[in-house]
């Protein structure tokens, strides 16, 4: 047996032309979808428009709310509405909450205090292994980490909240029936078994561009700070941090070399009054109330290494071979073997153009 006050609640939210706003709206005025729906239409004009209020009653409709129904019942999956104990708190706090949330996998996660961690798609390795450590330390600190599912630092984000037991959530902007980009599925295969899948958008959404901006509101609302590791100037996740701060959440950012424009998107932050971030007791730092759980120093988790030798003469910025030639006194080819070695130990990443950066590597 489907439960109808959700049934009620999918109407009201698959109906064409009925956006957040107006759902809201309705809401506060009639109270609960039931009793919205109980209404006459005529006395639903104020709010919604004739087109809306035709729709509302469709077979179109129907068949939507079928299907939704139909996934809330397979294992694993839930809709959450805004009447649901499950609602999390925080979006609560936010100027426009969904009314329902379509969600996959460990739904208690929604309760537990969580950071957002987001960031460029063509993130480099540093950044990719920056991301990763830091998600894990503040993941193995009790914090779930929030992030979008995309490739770069969102995917290295998610990976570091799965390593430790505040796990993560991954707050689509497609349809939760979807995965996008398809590169990420075995990774949103792995969130849906031991974190959380989350979505507001319909089943069967597809990416598209204005869905994504929305969908940033949710993984800043979710949690109670929004870090950025590597931005551009123009970048998706300035959004994410501009909505962090509307709603009153901390914002943190990475420093990183001054000749990337990767790092540029971060500094602007830091200079408008972001906290700089150099590891994730810099964070804890800032989370009034967060007490951390379980979490040893990150000193130990993201150390500096011993430097020496060619490792040491490149520095933390991209560099080429010939400038390494000149800084060590050595031929191309010693240098080459050298960067081949460090390499194949993970101590230096290729980049395009002939350049070379070092990795921190971890110590075990």
């Amino acid at each position: 047996m489907h439960d109808p006050g959700l049934a009620s609640w999918l109407q009201l939210a698959l109906t064409p032309g009925l956006g957040p706003a107006t759902l809201l709206s309705m809401l506060r005025q009639f109270g609960l979808p039931r009793q919205i729906l109980a209404r006459k239409r005529s006395e639903l004009t104020a709010l919604a428009g004739p087109e809306a209020l035709a729709a509302l009653d469709s077979d179109e409709v129907a068949q939507a709310v079928s299907r939704a129904l139909a996934w809330a019942g397979a294992p694993g999956h839930c809709v959450v509405t805004l009447a649901d104990e499950a609602y999390p708190r925080m979006l609560l706090e936010i100027s426009d909450p969904p009314a329902l949330l379509y969600a996959r996998g460990r739904v208690e996660l929604l309760a537990r205090p969580a950071l957002a961690v987001v960031g460029s798609r063509n993130a480099t390795p540093q950044g990719e292994s920056n991301a990763q450590a830091l998600a894990k330390a503040l993941s193995e600190a009790g914090l779930t980490i929030v992030s979008g599912l995309a490739l770069g630092i969102d995917t290295a984000a998610h990976r570091g909240g799965l390593a430790g037991p505040g796990s993560t959530i991954a707050v689509l902007g497609t349809g939760i029936d979807l995965v996008y980009p398809q590169r990420n599925a075995q990774l949103a295969a792995e969130i849906a078994e031991r974190g959380l899948l989350l979505s507001e958008f319909p089943l069967g959404t597809a990416p598209a561009g204005q869905n994504f901006p929305r969908r940033n509101r949710l993984i800043s609302g979710l949690a109670r700070g929004c870090l950025v590791v590597e931005a551009a100037l123009a970048s998706g996740s300035l959004i994410t941090a501009r909505a962090a701060a509307d709603q009153g959440r901390e914002v943190f950012a990475m420093p990183g070399s001054i000749h990337s424009p990767l790092a540029k998107g971060c500094h602007a932050l830091i200079k408008s009054g972001a906290k700089l971030v150099e590891s994730a007791d810099d964070v804890l730092a800032e989370l009034s109330g967060f007490r951390a759980s379980g979490y040893a120093s990150t000193t130990k988790e993201m150390p500096a290494g011993q430097d020496c030798g060619l490792l040491a003469l490149m520095g933390h910025d991209p560099v080429d071979v010939d400038s390494l030639c000149s800084r060590a006194g050595m031929s191309a080819e010693q240098v080459s073997s050298e960067l081949l070695r460090l390499e194949l130990d993970g101590r230096v990443t290729a980049l395009p153009g002939g350049l070379y950066q070092r990795l921190e590597k971890e110590r075990r």
